[in-house]
């Protein structure tokens, strides 16, 4: 039905103030209250009011960049306006815009815009990019980015745009890492955003972000013969990551398309589109820009693939933290060459805003190519029940208020589905590493009760018979899981905390205290928050972690138990030597304890002597030194096999004065 004039201003007033509290939010408090495809149909749907209407209300998004910022973060006006990508989803308007020019195709990645400033080849300032206006200065954060140059050989004034990003496999690994009272963060974005606005600097360094250039705006009395891709190769030079791209034209810009739309899966780094720009930089800096859009370069988003599906039900999945997230179980469909037939709701909140109900005809698309979502359900029938109980334990269910979303928890603190997240975490490589343990497995074992608490996985040989008789198992699997088992009783100290799953307790932390303490438990125990904080990497809040963690009896008393089935390394101080025994290549060596103390390590490049990093890594700390993942003022030695490698880390020692040393260098150390 055709809207009249009086009903399409009233939807006018509607989106403005909708898409306006949406961005808002966006901007400000790096949140989402609607997903992209939402945001994106609205957004079009005002842009064709106003056009047919005329009418254009101040605070439109059509007309605003950004929304000014709300935070205790100092201000600072950019010295040229940040202005918004017009956008294009047709890989022919594309070709239209590009004509008969030479053009820079890259990726648009979904992070935090920072303006960077350089001058006499150190870092100034960072800026947000805000309101695109006026943004906040986050300079001391950004220092703690890992792969951004503190220090560069340009001694002008330099002025560059980046893109401050949070990997995925980091991204997963922080939500793994959270403490049990804390909701997982909803992508990676929206934890970049938080943790680069961060008033504590220290946080920012504990979420590896990273900054991927993008734009080079000024660079004193350097001629770039007028060539944006000169400027990208430039930037590199100066030891920046720059963002992928590659050159195109009219004839091939279908193929180019196509080759990144081949790379998304692989990624590690979020990207909701392209990003396209003239290679001629004079030409593009003629055609001026719009009061929102530059004309020198458009986005493409890519084109969302939608599919019709039945909704079949609703799972609700229990985490470790007791979140219960609901899960959209629906009839197969074909989206971007793969089959899905599940996706995320995320919250009640959605799950009420889309009105599911289970046989609702509902529209489902990929976030980002990646990612299943529903995008509409178009039946609305809102017939979904919220569980009144867990699904796995039976116990209550509490809803929280978290802002704008609403949340569903099991309130049960012995809920089976939160012990086997901890049970993972502790059968995992990298704490006792016991093989054979799968999820899938500990949750039959949990339900059938051989499993209550850690100490219970080495006494399964009680089940022997029952576990024969699953389903899955047999004589031969019952034999290697005990053998691994068995195996797992002798570890080491770190490993037994690590999987031990104390909030914000990772592995590293796990060793800083392990190594303080020489291996012992019963010192492990006794640590007060005082003594952690003296420990070079342990923080208040990780201190205070700690030692509520053994102050809990009934957590204490399930750590002893578990100790007591272990056959810990002997601590290093107690065996009589004054050596640690390493073997490389077949040759023992026998460096002296303490040797590395105080030096910090970075290893980056192939490795030749050792197995991989993580073998090297362990005999550095073993010798009382530090594996670090990022050079700084502080690394004592950059490990990397081809010393004369042009690599951002070697780079950035070269710029530091940080020693440059392979394996066999490294090794030559170790003889003293």
């Amino acid at each position: 039905m055709e809207l009249n004039i009086e009903d399409k201003k009233n939807r006018i007033r509607e989106l403005t103030e909708l898409l306006g509290e949406a961005s808002r939010v966006y901007y400000n408090e790096g949140r989402e209250i609607m997903p992209n495809i939402e945001y994106d149909a609205l957004y079009d749907e005002l842009l064709k009011l106003e056009k047919e209407t005329g009418m254009v209300l101040s605070g439109s998004p059509t007309q605003t960049v950004g929304y000014e910022v709300l935070s205790e973060l100092p201000k600072e006006r950019h010295g040229s306006p940040m202005l918004s990508l017009n956008k294009t989803k047709s890989v022919e308007e594309l070709g239209d815009w590009l004509g008969d020019k030479k053009g820079i195709l890259s990726w648009k990645l979904d992070g935090l815009t920072i303006v960077l400033t350089y001058e006499k080849g150190e870092l100034q300032k960072a800026v947000t990019r805000g309101n695109g206006e006026i943004g906040e200065v986050v300079t001391p954060n950004a220092r703690f980015f890992e792969n951004l140059p503190l220090h560069i050989p340009f001694e002008g004034e330099l002025v560059i745009r980046g893109e401050a990003v949070i990997k995925y496999s980091d991204f997963r690994r922080i939500n793994e890492e959270l403490p049990e009272t804390d909701a997982e963060y909803k992508n990676p974005r929206n934890l970049c955003s938080g943790s680069v606005r961060q008033l504590d600097p220290s946080i920012t360094g504990k979420r590896h972000v990273n900054l991927m250039a993008f734009q080079l705006v000024s660079a004193e009395n350097v001629d770039f013969d007028n060539s944006f891709k000169r400027r990208f190769e430039w930037l590199k030079e100066q030891g920046f990551e720059v963002v992928e791209y590659e050159e195109t034209d009219r004839e091939h810009i279908a193929e180019t398309v196509e080759h990144f739309k081949q790379r998304i899966e692989d990624n590690d780094f979020p990207s909701d589109g392209l990003v396209l720009a003239y290679e001629d930089v004079a030409y593009g800096l003629s055609l001026g820009s719009t009061a929102k859009f530059p004309r020198n370069s458009i986005a493409f988003k890519w084109q969302d693939e939608t599919a019709e599906t039945k909704l079949l039900d609703i799972e609700w999945s229990v985490s470790r933290t007791g979140l219960i997230n609901p899960i959209a179980i629906f009839e197969p469909v074909s989206l971007e060459g793969t089959t899905v037939s599940r996706a995320s709701v995320h919250n009640l909140s959605i799950v009420k805003e889309l009105k599911l109900g289970i046989g609702d005809r509902i529209t489902v698309y990929k976030a980002n190519m990646i990612i299943p979502q529903i995008a509409e359900d178009l039946t609305g029938s809102g017939n979904i029940t919220i569980p009144k109980r867990c699904p796995v334990c039976g116990g209550l269910t509490a809803r929280r208020q978290d802002k704008e979303a609403e949340y569903l928890y099991c309130t049960e603190p012995e809920c089976p589905a939160k012990k086997i997240k901890s049970f993972s975490l502790m059968v995992s490589r990298d704490a006792l590493n016991i093989d054979g343990l799968s999820e899938m497995t500990l949750e039959k074992f949990i339900s059938a009760g051989f499993i209550r608490e850690y100490a219970d996985l080495f006494g399964l040989e009680r089940y022997r018979e029952e576990i024969i008789g699953m389903e899955g198992f047999g004589e031969k699997s019952y034999d290697k899981l005990i053998a691994a088992s068995e195996k797992a009783r002798d570890t080491e100290l770190y490993r037994m905390l690590y999987g031990l799953g104390i909030p914000g307790i990772g592995l590293a932390g796990a060793k800083l205290i392990a190594s303080y303490c020489g291996g012992e438990y019963e010192k492990v125990k006794e640590l007060g928050r005082d003594e952690l904080l003296s420990i070079d990497g342990i923080g208040e809040v990780l201190a205070d972690s700690f030692v509520g963690f053994f102050a809990d009896e009934r957590k204490c008393r399930e750590a002893d138990r578990l100790r007591e089935k272990l056959r810990l390394a002997a601590p290093e101080t107690q065996d009589g030597e004054d050596y640690i025994s390493a073997v490389i290549d077949g040759e023992e060596l026998k460096p002296r304890k303490g040797l590395l103390a105080g030096k910090t390590f970075v290893i980056t490049g192939d490795l030749e002597h050792f197995e991989n990093r993580r073998e090297l890594q362990d005999l550095i700390e073993k010798l009382g030194g530090k594996a670090a993942g990022s050079v700084s003022k502080k690394t004592s030695y950059l490990i990397n096999n081809d010393a004369q490698s042009s690599s951002s880390k070697n780079k950035k020692a070269r710029e530091l004065s940080v020693p440059v040393i392979t394996e066999d260098g490294f090794i030559e150390l170790l003889k003293g």
